[in-house]
């Protein structure tokens, strides 16, 4: 008979996990994978692709390299609101679209205080429920949004003790777009996060702000409190950058989701048109928008797309290549010769991308408010052009300082510049955090004898949208 420890067990509440085309997935897919790197056993639950469809979309490129170790299970959860099928409407609905969808998310509110998805809460405690009944559970990860995950973790430790954590990314009672309190402690929200945080093993957040934010409002749980940035996937980073065409211009590239304000894309491409009427070489060039433009229903058909249409009729190389599969990402980022960092927010705000952008041994062009996260990110990098905000006459200076810094780059700089970034790797970001809450829940030593679990084949996937 062995003597080896039977492996552990970790829940990870992670909607948004792949195939969901949501930035978010790449943080979940490696959280995941570290775990099983660890020798434990992994159960995600997240929702159906179906709901992924009406979303944000699917990138099925996403889940090959999720290990095939870890167990999927896909509820059938869907966001009614972003039914486009009129056929499918209430006469409610249809007659009264408002009002509907006022009372639609009120009703969300019932059970947890989060519009739309606090109607979830229950489905989600029955799943947990279930996965603990089949498989004790040793470990719950919870990651937001949405926040009502948070419910979940909680009802598994008051009903059969099992210890969590709450992986917050951007935090809830923080507004990381405005800046300041987003609701009161003594609110409904507040009284929950309170309570979910207060019995958390480990809270993690995605930079020193966000996490200085929640050390002052929760004194008591500051030890508790880790900064673990999103960082970047080695995968997603061109092995070579290409040499720059002067004669022919350059190609300056935008990769990511655009759901900022309108007026963001207004002053990037107002500043565009400018650089081209004052500098000869961004004359020559172009500008390229890959990614996700807006979400659900409103995806492509937008206030954005209207301006890059608008960019395009007039002649100003403005171009949109739709959303780019994980897997072609290397490839796009070696198509291009400078990057611009468009993002909303302020001092609470980071980005996915940034990491991404300072790894690809590119020039960098913020698009951002100077008092950003991605600066803190950012600084250092010898290949960046500084944030000016959104001034469109700044914003002009920047295209051009891009152009020359990229036509003047040395091999050197480049290799400098993948070395700033070597810091931010996904890996090792996470890994030192998973270790150390895998020891605050397994007291077994470093070394033992890892799960003989199979490590190739096809992860097991529980759809129970079928």
């Amino acid at each position: 008979m062995s003597n080896t420890p039977a492996p552990k067990h970790v829940t990870y509440l992670a909607i948004g996990f792949p195939p969901a085309a949501k930035s978010c997935a790449y943080r979940m897919r490696e959280t995941a994978n570290q775990f099983v790197s660890e020798g434990w056993d992994v159960t995600v639950v997240t929702i159906a692709d179906e709901s992924w469809e009406r979303d944000f979309g699917l990138d099925h490129t996403l889940s090959e390299r999720v290990d095939p170790r870890v167990r999927i299970v896909k509820l059938p959860l869907v966001r009614e609101d972003l039914e486009t099928d009129i056929r499918r409407f209430s006469e409610d609905r249809a007659l009264r679209p408002a009002q509907w969808a006022t009372a639609y998310r009120k009703e969300g509110m019932k059970d947890f205080p989060e519009p739309i998805y606090g109607g979830w809460k229950a489905d989600l405690e029955q799943a947990v429920e279930r996965i603990h009944r089949d498989k004790p559970v040793d470990l719950v990860v919870a990651t937001c949004v949405p926040y009502v995950n948070m419910a979940a973790a909680l009802y598994l430790w008051e009903t059969h003790q099992v210890p969590y954590a709450i992986d917050f990314r951007d935090g809830w009672s923080v507004d990381v777009i405005g800046g300041g309190e987003a609701f009161a402690p003594d609110s409904p929200s507040g009284l929950w996060e309170r309570k979910v945080l207060s019995q958390a093993l480990s809270l993690w957040l995605v930079n020193d702000p966000i996490a200085e934010w929640y050390r002052e409002r929760h004194p008591d749980l500051a030890a508790r409190i880790h900064v673990v940035r999103n960082g970047y996937d080695e995968d997603s980073v061109p092995l070579r950058t290409r040499t720059p065409d002067v004669a022919a211009g350059l190609t300056f590239g935008h990769l990511g989701v655009v759901t900022s304000p309108p007026r963001i894309l207004k002053a990037v491409l107002d500043g565009w048109r400018i650089a081209r009427e004052r500098d000869p070489l961004v004359a020559r060039s172009r500008l390229e928008i890959r990614g996700q433009i807006g979400s659900g229903a409103a995806r492509e058909a937008n206030a954005h797309m209207e301006m890059i249409r608008q960019a395009q009729a007039r002649g100003e190389a403005v171009s949109f290549g739709g959303p780019a599969p994980k897997a072609e990402v290397p490839d796009i980022f070696a198509s291009w010769d400078v990057l611009l960092l468009m993002i909303m927010g302020g001092k609470y705000m980071t980005s996915g991308k940034v990491y991404e952008y300072a790894a690809t041994g590119l020039p960098v062009m913020s698009a951002h408010a100077v008092e950003h996260d991605a600066t803190t990110v950012m600084t250092g990098h010898p290949l960046w052009t500084g944030a000016f905000g959104f001034d469109e006459e700044a914003l002009a200076v920047a295209y051009s300082s891009a152009a020359r810094i990229a036509v003047e780059a040395s091999d050197e700089d480049r290799s400098a510049a993948r070395r700033h970034a070597a810091q931010y790797a996904r890996a090792a970001q996470l890994g030192p955090a998973i270790r150390r809450l895998i020891r605050q829940v397994d007291p077994r030593p470093e070394g033992y004898e890892r799960s003989a679990s199979a490590a190739s084949g096809a992860h097991e996937v529980e759809d129970l949208s079928v």
